[in-house]
């Protein structure tokens, strides 16, 4: 299982906001989620979603299409991968360590 942090962004908007373009791929990893493919979490600056490394790719693709779909003509995307194989991890165990680690402080 890994996990991805992703970043999609809108180059040539008519304006400063591009939460239309947030919320068109919220919808579109909704429905990647319903298929069981994929857990994600929005966060003020990116999403984060888990599942298989070759699954991501795919969903990773069709968000960064998704404004291209809107008529933009450029869209950078940034991507970071933690592809942890000796176990399986997910969000919540990674947010647990931390939690768990800061209350034995």
């Amino acid at each position: 299982m890994a996990i991805v942090d992703v970043t999609v962004i809108p180059i040539g908007t008519d304006g400063p906001s591009v939460s239309d373009y947030v919320a068109d791929i919220q919808e579109i990893l909704v429905g990647f989620q319903k298929e069981g493919k994929i857990e994600f979490r929005l966060t003020p600056m990116s999403t984060i979603i888990e599942g298989n490394l070759p699954e991501l790719f795919s969903v990773i693709q069709a968000i960064h299409e998704a404004p291209f779909q809107k008529g933009l003509q450029r869209v950078a995307t940034n991507i970071r991968i933690d592809d942890r194989r000796d176990k399986k991890v997910k969000m919540e165990d990674k947010l647990n360590s931390v939690e768990v680690k800061r209350a034995n402080r």
